[in-house]
This record gives structure tokens, sequence and C-alpha cells, in this order.
């Protein structure tokens, strides 16, 4: 079960979503975070780092520094949206970004409107996770905050314990 280690930086929604599911899978999860741990619901230090201790922090408070070393320190990246054509989140933009242009690494959209959904996404991890070849895979997970799409981290949750349970 320890092949895959979920990244990410920590912000509310589906960062958290992503933690709490490597948390109830027992997956081991790393990421940077912006420096003093800060996310929109911890704004003071130590921040979320108080409760995800393998979260680091970047030098920059700048949350862009911390999409582009998650993505950068990840084999592949997982976007979760709550629809095709979501563009509320800046971050969200940005991890896709890093991924398709500056790094170069596998990315998907996981459009949960997207019907069905779970087949589509497991196959691309499958695929990812075969390419990888190693025994080590990491997943970096990213996609709008809380506040960007009330909602998305339980709805986000549900669907990555699918997922990842369905590769495990």
């Amino acid at each position: 079960m320890g092949r895959i280690t979920i990244r990410c930086g920590g912000q509310s929604g589906v960062d958290r979503a992503a933690l709490s599911t490597a948390a109830a899978l027992g997956l081991p999860y790393v990421g940077w975070c912006p420096k003093g741990g800060w996310a929109e619901d911890y704004k003071d230090p130590p921040g979320l780092m108080r409760e995800f201790p393998n979260l680091r922090e970047t030098p920059s408070s700048e949350p862009e520094q911390r999409t582009a070393w998650n993505v950068r320190d990840s084999d592949a990246t997982l976007i979760v949206s709550p629809h095709a054509n979501f563009a509320a989140s800046p971050g969200m933009c940005f991890a896709r970004l890093c991924a398709e242009l500056i790094f170069v690494k596998p990315w998907q959209i996981a459009d949960l409107e997207r019907e069905p959904l779970e087949p589509f996404a497991t196959s691309w991890l499958l695929g990812q996770l075969e390419a990888c070849g190693t025994t080590a895979f990491c997943l970096n997970i990213a996609g709008p905050r809380e506040s960007e799409a009330p909602g998305i981290q339980d709805i986000a949750q549900m669907f990555l314990v699918r997922l990842l349970r369905a590769v495990l």
C-alpha cells in the first residue's frame, strides 16, 4: 500500500481533501506550503504545519512557489475540479501551467461532473503508475480552495478515497 505518496500544499479545499484521504488510507503525505504554514484558514505561524507536520515551508509566503514546487517534486499531478468549465481558481490554473509547460510532467483534470469519472481517473492513474515503473510514486493533488468552490473538500475527498482504493 505504500507505493503512492500524496503530495499537496495543504490549502483548504482539494488539498485538505488529499491530506484527509492519505490519513484515511494510511498513505504517506508530503508537500510544500507557503512560509509560516499559511492557508486561508491557518493564517498565523506555524499554520497548518501544526496539524500536518510532514509539510515543509517554502522560502516565500506567496502560494505560487508552493504550487510550482509541489508540481516539480511529484511524478504526476491530478487536478480535481468541480466541473469542466471551472476557472475561478488561479492556483488550479497555475498548477496546470507548471505541469504542462514549466516542468513538463504528466497531469490530468478530474472533472467531478464527468460521467463516468472513476474509470477514467483510475485508468489514467494506473497508466502513470505503470509508466513510472518504480515502487515509489508521488502524486501531486491540486484544485480549488474551499472559498473558491464551497463544498469541494468533502466532494473531492469522497472521489479521492474511491480513486486511490481502486489502484492500491
